[in-house]
């Protein structure tokens, strides 16, 4: 291969102003702030919490080429269990979506397509957050993951660790925001 190839490459890049860096899955949301708290909305209404036990907007971009579904987790690393909590699990949403507005993880308001599955509440949809009282406040961690399949091959009620299993051996790229709360 000729050595000057790739200087005369990087100079034609700069001059017509195309980048050579590839782009990354960005995730964003108004609702939510990487390292913020999270407001009273995203708070579960249940187990000694009064939040709204909404799920915030979330919008992702940079998609990787080649991504034929999307998936949305939010997972509580803190959580006094030995394996975290499990508050959102989202699959299945199509290529075509890439956003969802807040409130999107109740029962049935989630695009066409997209399942949810069963969350560590117990019921399939958005659970907020509500870490015991007195613990620091706990990281929530809500990952957006680009995959390369259309759909996932798991049972209707699959387990969070199982669907999560599927999504990293099925992954393109993944980008997060983690927020905190704690009471």
């Amino acid at each position: 291969m000729n050595k000057s190839f790739f200087p005369m490459v990087c100079a034609l890049a700069l001059a017509t102003g195309v980048s050579l860096q590839a782009s990354a899955l960005e995730l964003s949301s108004t609702d939510i702030g990487n390292g913020k708290t999270l407001g009273n909305a995203q708070v579960f209404q249940g187990f000694g919490c009064s939040g709204g036990n909404i799920s915030p907007a979330l919008h992702w971009s940079d998609v990787p080429a080649g991504t034929k579904s999307f998936a949305i987790t939010a997972y509580d690393p803190d959580a006094p269990t030995g394996s975290g909590w499990w508050h959102w699990v989202s699959y299945d949403l199509p290529a075509s979506v890439s956003s969802l507005p807040a409130g999107a993880g109740k029962a049935g308001a989630m695009p066409a397509g997209a399942k949810q599955g069963r969350n560590d509440f117990g019921s399939n949809d958005f659970g907020g957050a509500c870490p015991p009282p007195g613990d620091a406040p706990h990281r929530y961690v809500f990952t957006v993951f680009a995959l390369k399949v259309d759909k996932l091959d798991v049972p209707a009620d699959a387990s969070a660790a199982l669907i999560g299993f599927m999504l990293n051996a099925n992954k393109l790229a993944t980008a997060s925001i983690t927020a905190r709360y704690g009471r």
